[in-house]
C-alpha cells in the first residue's frame, strides 16, 4: 500500500491538512496518510523529509499559508527553496500547496483559493502515485489550482 504524508501548518488560516486527508480518504485509490504538523512554513522541509525517511511515504503534499508582508513573502520563498532541496536529497516529490494571505480581497474569497488549491493538488499527487496518464493529457492545458485557468496556446 502507498503512503501519503501531508506536512501542515499550524499558522494557516485553515485547516489544509484536514481538507486533504478528506480528499484522499473519498479517493478511490488504496492508500494510508501520515500527517505531521508544524508551526510555520520555514518548517515544512524538515517535515517533508521526515515523512519520507521516518514514515516512509511515497509522496508528501506540503501545505502552507505564508502572511502578506515582505518577511512572509521571504519565508515562504526560503521555504519553497528547501522543499526543493528535500525534494532532490530524497528523490520524491512534495507537492508544495501554498497560499499567501494576500491572494484575495477577503476572506470567503481566499477560503475558495484554499479549498480549491488543496483539492485539486491533493488529486495530483494521488494521480503522480496512482494514474501519472492522467497529468500527461493534461499537459500544456494551462490548468491552475486556486485560480482561474490560463490560455491554452496552440503550437
Amino acid at each position: 500500500m502507498k503512503k501519503i504524508g501531508i506536512a501542515d501548518t499550524m499558522f494557516a488560516m485553515a485547516d489544509m491538512g484536514k481538507l486533504a486527508e478528506k480528499t484522499i480518504k473519498e479517493s478511490t485509490f488504496p492508500v494510508k496518510i501520515e500527517r505531521y504538523t508544524v508551526p510555520g512554513v520555514k518548517d515544512l522541509p524538515v517535515a517533508c523529509k521526515k515523512l519520507f525517511e521516518e514514515r516512509n511515504c511515497d509522496i508528501v503534499i506540503a501545505l502552507g499559508m505564508p502572511g502578506k508582508m515582505p518577511i512572509d513573502k521571504q519565508c515562504a520563498h526560503e521555504a519553497s527553496q528547501g522543499i526543493i532541496q528535500a525534494q532532490l536529497m530524497t528523490n520524491k516529490h512534495i507537492i508544495e500547496v501554498f497560499v499567501h494571505e494576500d491572494e484575495a480581497q477577503n476572506d470567503k474569497k481566499l477560503a475558495e483559493i484554499m479549498k480549491n488549491r488543496t483539492i485539486k493538488h491533493t488529486i495530483n499527487a494521488l494521480h503522480l502515485l496512482f494514474r501519472p496518464e492522467e497529468l500527461r493529457k493534461k499537459a500544456g492545458s494551462g490548468e491552475r489550482q486556486g485560480k482561474e485557468n490560463a490560455k491554452a496556446l496552440e503550437l
